[in-house]
């Protein structure tokens, strides 16, 4: 089965961030918005009990912290994706590593860039029309956040929560 871990902004976060996804992003419907911590990793059920056992530590070992989304930017030219800048805070890093060694399968083919999706899959055209409308919009949102997700996907190719983690939770 194919899992990731994210993390989901408070409701009132995606709904500010969905206005522009609807109309860019052909994944809107398949996962509300998020900040991948671990992109997509494929995983037999039984492996999935020893990495769930990996993040409940990780998950105790973790802080509350604020994500504050700060500008529009964009990884052109390597696609035409536009995003939400989150500010770079050493906890998302850490996250991020944790989720990249040990039992956890090796997949990250990017850095870590903390961020999350607008718009992607845009025509030359349609990226320069949107990159430029919407990097003029003053991008100031602030989000606590106290957990992050285990989500696996369908065989509709929509994502879904197998299991939330809790920051300092005392997982037995």
């Amino acid at each position: 089965m194919k899992y990731g871990i994210v993390i989901f902004p408070s409701k009132p976060v995606q709904d500010e961030i969905n206005s522009y996804r609807k109309r860019y992003d052909p994944h809107y419907a398949l996962i509300p918005p998020h900040l991948t911590l671990k992109e997509a990793f494929e995983v037999d059920d039984e492996k999935i009990e020893e990495l769930i056992t990996e993040l409940k530590h990780i998950a105790n070992d973790s802080e509350p912290f604020n994500m504050n989304i700060t500008k529009v930017s964009t990884f052109a030219p390597v696609t035409n994706t536009i995003y939400l800048k989150v500010e770079q805070i050493q906890q998302l890093y850490d996250l991020a590593d944790r989720m990249q060694t040990g039992k956890f399968p090796e997949n990250q083919r990017y850095s870590f860039v903390p961020h999350i999706t607008i718009a992607q899959k845009l025509s030359q055209d349609e990226y320069s029309d949107v990159y430029g409308s919407l990097s003029m919009k003053d991008m100031q949102l602030e989000d606590p956040i106290d957990r992050f997700h285990l989500v696996y996907q369908l065989d509709n190719d929509v994502w879904t929560v197998y299991e939330s983690f809790v920051f300092g939770k005392e997982y037995v």
